[in-house]
């Protein structure tokens, strides 16, 4: 209950003025003349201008209201580091405890935990800011942090902060605190595949109240999780290294560098670069056996494709046809074997015999070139006709060293099908092929097939009768493809609806060459939206848990589940900034959390110099609490433009506000009595004056 007395005029104020002044000045001009009754006439007026002014006494129902004070509690990973979580929690604790002593203070606990896809770092700012949302300005009493100093959106000016109240920080850590830490100076993010990039970064190690230090320190370069370097870099002093990128698509760069002494966490001894792997031209050589309706299929193919270089050449004109032509007037390219099959070999990615049959064109020694070719990485594929099946068959030559499939002499004639087996269904290369998933599938008939016995490799589609029509196989370090049919072309035709021929030959010829997304056995991770998405690409019936290695050093095995032939997946949530390994058997893979070198490890030493201007421009004040609970400040209530902070204490503001819940009113001249108090001032006047 409070009460006081205020006026609330009957009219307005300017007119009460206006009206008084005329009796104002009779009144002086009487008390001039010395008129005995002039006093009582200026009660009077008085009193009458009193009643006008009407002046109340108001009662309020009033209800103190809590101030509002903050606590932020800083829970990123760099407060992961060595004993800092005891130290928060114990400072916390403490916090809590001396506040619920404190009458009128309301506490709003704020905790800051890392944003897997945030890169601006620690934003305890920004959090304060949305918890106090629904706070009048006028309630904070102020706002204690509890961090390791690493703040990174303190804002320029108290002015920004949106409210006039001290701030406090609460150091967790200690002082003068070392750590060794890798920043990447230059790393590209395009290069050209098995062709050098440079990759520049520096090794650092600093503590809070000195520069860098020298010597040298232990780094590993990987590539997709595979070591391909180990140098020795100068700490304080850029370091270039180059090394080529493996594959087409995005490879991913992890530089280590190992532990340093004192070192405060191995979070930042990591960087990762993410560079996307570009072919140059990929150069192909397709050779014909004859010109056939299915010839032009394959060169439509490969020339669709601008990054493609092709080399075509069709033998129109055997050995065995000798007709006398002076060779001079032969309007032919001559077949340049040697130039193609023994001093160039190595510089084509895929050499493709089409409807190829041996006519002594190329001599036994060019296709042991070929078998050495293909088993130190090289890819060929034999897209078979009808000569496969007769004496004249490349399988009569080295090449059958190579080839998983083996002519029985016969061919089959006849309109059929061609299906996806099992096998198949789970291989990159016809998987979820266009047309396959029906029954019976929706594409054209083929006519012909060459019949073959498997001893090796996978049979990935088959004509009736389990008769194969395409079988992939690995030879040494090199990929080997047969295609047992010459009427794959009628897809491109369009005969009875056509088929998939392009998408099939696409995926083929990029299996051949070893790209990454057509792998048989492929593990792959990604992280999105908090979440790490693990994938397993696998010819086995199951796959195995993977096991999950968090930035933190924690392994997490992970069960996955098929979610089509071949194929399995599981999402696992995402809590830390940094690199996630994913492993599973001889396959691993990394994805990373957030950026891929998070601000929030940039500097994980524990420091006070981001937070004190701030304390400063409020009339707060920062303490190192990482001795325990003596060094926690203790809280006091203060008043506005009254110090804050202390040695040993910390102040937050009394606003002293409420709530009005009633009021009411009383009139202290109602209209009688002032009417009454004029007239008895009017009439002592004129009895003063009439003696």
């Amino acid at each position: 209950m409070a009460w006081n007395i205020v006026f609330e005029p009957l009219v307005p104020l300017l007119l009460v003025v206006l009206l008084t002044l005329p009796g104002v000045a009779a009144l002086a001009y009487a008390a001039w003349r010395g008129a005995r009754g002039a006093p009582w006439r200026t009660a009077a007026l008085a009193i009458l201008v009193l009643a006008v002014l009407n002046p109340t006494i108001r009662q309020e129902d009033r209800e103190a209201v809590p101030d509002i004070a903050a606590i932020v509690i800083d829970r990123s990973q760099s407060q992961d580091i060595g004993n800092r979580p005891g130290e928060t929690d114990a400072a916390f604790a403490i916090l809590q405890d001396r506040l619920a002593r404190e009458d009128g203070i309301e506490t709003r606990v704020v905790s800051v935990a890392s944003n897997p896809g945030d890169e601006e770092g620690s934003a305890l700012f920004t959090a304060l800011e949305r918890a106090l949302a629904d706070v009048p300005r006028e309630r904070i009493a102020g706002a204690i942090f509890i961090t390791d100093g690493q703040v990174h959106d303190v804002p320029a000016s108290a002015a920004a902060l949106g409210f006039d109240a001290p701030v406090h920080a609460l150091i967790v850590g200690r002082k003068n605190e070392r750590d060794r830490r890798l920043r990447v100076i230059e790393a590209p993010r395009f290069g050209i595949v098995d062709e050098p990039v440079t990759l520049s970064f520096r090794v650092d190690e600093t503590a809070a109240d000195e520069g860098a230090t020298d010597g040298t320190a232990t780094v590993t370069v990987s590539v997709d999780g595979v070591p391909e370097m180990v140098i020795e870099a100068a700490v304080g002093e850029q370091t270039d290294v180059s090394l080529a990128l493996k594959h087409g698509g995005p490879n991913v760069i992890e530089i280590d560098v190992a532990e340093g002494p004192d070192d405060l966490t191995m979070l930042n001894n990591r960087a990762v670069v993410v560079a996307t792997g570009i072919r140059d031209r990929l150069r192909v050589l397709l050779v014909s056996g004859e010109p056939h309706p299915g010839e032009r299929t394959w060169r439509n193919l490969l020339k669709a494709d601008p990054s493609v270089d092709l080399v075509h050449f069709t033998i129109l004109r055997p050995p065995e046809k000798q007709d006398g032509t002076p060779t001079d007037e032969l309007s032919l390219i001559a077949f340049p074997t040697r130039e193609l099959f023994d001093e160039k070999l190595d510089q084509f990615d895929l050499i493709i015999f089409d409807r190829y049959k041996r006519r002594g064109v190329l001599p036994i020694a060019y296709f042991l070139n070929i078998v050495d070719y293909v088993e130190n990485g090289g890819a060929f594929l034999a897209a078979s006709g009808p000569a496969f099946a007769t004496p004249y068959s490349i399988y009569r030559t080295p090449l059958a060293t190579i080839l998983p499939a083996q002519p029985t002499g016969e061919t089959t004639v006849g309109g059929f099908l061609p299906r996806v087996t099992g096998t198949g269904a789970r291989h990159p290369v016809t998987a979820d092929l266009p047309g396959g998933e029906s029954e019976p599938p929706a594409w054209g008939r083929w006519f012909r097939t060459i019949d073959v016995d498997v001893g090796q490799g996978k049979v990935l589609m088959e004509a009736p009768g389990e008769r194969p029509l395409m079988v992939l196989d690995h030879a040494g370090k090199g990929r080997v493809a047969q295609i047992l049919s010459d009427h794959i072309w009628l897809w491109s035709r369009g005969y009875e609806g056509g088929g998939p021929q392009a998408e099939l030959l696409r995926r083929l010829a990029h299996w051949l060459m070893k790209e990454p997304d057509l792998e048989e056995e492929k593990l792959s991770a990604s992280v999105q939206r908090d979440m790490l998405t693990i994938e397993r690409r696998t010819m086995d019936d199951v796959a195995t848990a993977a096991s999950v290695t968090a930035p933190s050093g924690a392994v997490t095995e992970v069960t996955l589940n098929e979610t089509a032939p071949g194929r399995f997946s599981a999402t696992v949530p995402v809590r830390e900034l940094g690199l996630y390994r994913v492993s599973q058997g001889d396959l691993n893979v990394v994805a990373a959390s957030g950026p891929l070198n998070p601000r929030e490890f940039s500097d994980v030493r524990a420091t006070d110099s981001l937070m004190r201007p701030i304390t400063r421009a409020t009339g707060g004040g920062v303490w190192w609490v990482g001795e325990g609970a003596s060094a926690t400040p203790g809280i006091r209530a203060v008043r506005a433009n009254h110090a804050a902070a202390a040695d040993g204490w910390l102040g937050l503001r009394r606003n002293e506000k409420y709530l009005v819940h009633a009021v009411r009113q009383t009139p202290l001249l109602v209209g009688p009595l002032a009417l009454l108090l004029i007239l008895g001032a009017l009439a002592l006047a004129w009895w003063r004056e009439g003696r």
